[in-house]
């Protein structure tokens, strides 16, 4: 994110973040957020099995849904976090996008049901379908195959 702020700071003709202080202070807030709880809630996930992995599900299942009821807004019909195009907050938040369907796919698990994270699953569809985006995301099947193969030494390893 470092990165991110520099060039925000360096290019400001093309803001990532809101130019209102209080929306500037709220993406803020939720870029913190996706730092501090995606690694540590969904990994877990990954490198995890019976009791270990109930509880990590939980945590998660607690991320999305506050993800869902109040990053993305109950009521709000914006197409990414920060209205009509992604910013930095989309940004801190794409590793959902991409790395945790492989994890639920890779751990034998779906936790972004549609039915219960619609607002989620419709950020995820948008944020993959950004050219930019969609262009760099690295291939899905080798990026499996790879957590599949890890994922087994690593469990094997306990």
């Amino acid at each position: 994110m470092i990165i991110l702020e520099y060039i925000e700071e360096a290019w400001p003709h093309n803001p990532l973040l809101p130019t209102d202080p209080f929306d500037k202070a709220t993406a803020r807030f939720w870029i913190k957020f996706a730092e501090d709880k995606i690694a540590a809630t969904v990994w877990p996930l990954y490198r995890t099995e019976g009791e270990e992995q109930e509880k990590a599900v939980k945590e998660s299942l607690e991320m999305l849904q506050t993800i869902e009821e109040h990053a993305l807004g109950v009521g709000d019909e914006k197409k990414f976090f920060g209205g009509d195009r992604i910013n930095m907050v989309d940004i801190a938040f794409g590793g959902l996008a991409h790395w945790l369907g492989i994890i639920e796919d890779v751990a034998g698990m779906k936790l972004v049901e549609p039915h219960k994270f619609p607002r989620l699953n419709q950020w995820i569809e948008n944020f993959k379908q950004v050219p930019v985006i969609k262009e760099n995301l690295p291939d899905r099947d080798a990026t499996f195959a790879y957590l599949k193969c890890r994922r087994e030494m690593l469990l094997a390893s306990k």
